[in-house]
């Protein structure tokens, strides 16, 4: 079985850290095989800080990650920087976009099953000439697909969220939503809940936009204009779609027994609750692309970097949705 490959986010942050701390967890959280692209000494460095006992072994080709997973934490890559923790510079930025390069590029050719991206800063990122507004974005054009195909969701045990709009500004919202759209991703949504998840008849809950999900246009006209008529389309199609449901009530515990997937109108609507009930186990997964690809649903947390108290519970909780999403996926076919 291929291993996955993890990105090394920004080595000023706590991607490197929970990266050691996650591969000391291995054997009690079962996680299957892994390497990092890039980072050898930035990961033994947080090792040692995290207090860690672990070796740190380099490899020449991704299929020799199985063999050296046992005894060591197996890197695949020469890329690293010298950046100190909680210290973000041009040189670990660089060799975060480098990272994401080549982790991404030995996931599509087929040499590891599945990519686990670590945080990164966006801004400092952009310096480093990357041109997008985040990763899932720079995923889609390594693709070779729209970018609307790469559909973020965010998991823990008790909640799958998406949101349809994501890396815009709250004011550009209502102008960004289109039945057509909402009908695509919603689409995208339940084929990946099917063959990702292993869920025979997904059930989706499509969020309202405006307070009381506009109550009868009093306090907006996105629902009747472009949002019910978009879950009707669905249930057409033959989905089991509800909605549109206020926000307010949307994330209940009642509520969420009754869908295995919420579509939020907006970034802030699907991850604040997410990140309430479920921060040190919440998974950021992308639907929509050829290959499997999850990430820790956290930044880089600069302000607590190498201090050894960055919780590896989402990163671990990565680790294995990608091992999950790819078996599933190999067994759909």
């Amino acid at each position: 079985m291929k291993p996955l490959a993890i990105a090394l986010g920004d080595p000023a942050g706590v991607g490197p850290e929970l990266i050691a701390a996650a591969f000391a967890a291995r054997h009690e959280a079962g996680l299957a095989p892994f390497f990092a692209v890039g980072g050898a000494a930035t990961l033994a460095a947080a090792a040692r800080a995290r207090g860690l006992a672990l070796a740190v072994e380099s490899i020449g080709h991704p299929e020799e990650a199985a063999a050296v997973f046992p005894r060591a934490l197996p890197v695949f890559g020469a890329m690293d920087a010298a950046s100190r923790p909680g210290a973000p510079d041009d040189a670990g930025a660089q060799a975060a976009f480098a990272s994401l390069r080549q982790a991404t590029e030995i996931v599509r050719l087929g040499a590891a099953r599945a990519l686990v991206t670590m945080p990164v800063a966006k801004a400092a990122l952009a310096v480093a000439g990357f041109a997008f507004p985040g990763q899932t974005e720079f995923l889609a054009s390594a693709c070779a697909r729209p970018e609307d195909d790469a559909v973020m969701m965010l998991a823990g045990p008790s909640l799958r969220a998406v949101p349809l709009t994501v890396h815009c500004a709250l004011a550009e919202v209502p102008g960004l939503l289109t039945t057509a759209m909402i009908v695509r991703k919603a689409r995208i949504v339940h084929e990946a809940l099917r063959r990702d998840f292993g869920l025979a008849a997904p059930r989706l809950a499509v969020a309202g936009l405006n307070p009381h999900a506009g109550e009868s246009g009093r306090f907006g006209t996105e629902e009747e204009a472009i949002i019910a008529p978009a879950v009707a389309a669905l249930r057409e199609q033959g989905l089991d779609v509800t909605g549109p449901v206020p926000g307010d009530a949307l994330f209940t515990p009642r509520a969420r027994a009754g869908y295995d997937a919420a579509l939020a109108m907006y970034h802030d609507q699907a991850l604040i609750p997410l990140k309430a009930l479920e921060f040190d186990e919440g998974v950021n997964v992308t639907l929509g692309l050829p290959i499997v690809r999850t990430s820790p649903d956290h930044g880089t947390a600069f302000d607590i970097a190498g201090q050894g108290i960055a919780h590896p519970g989402a990163t671990i909780a990565a680790i294995r949705m990608a091992g999950t999403i790819a078996a599933n996926r190999a067994a759909h076919g």
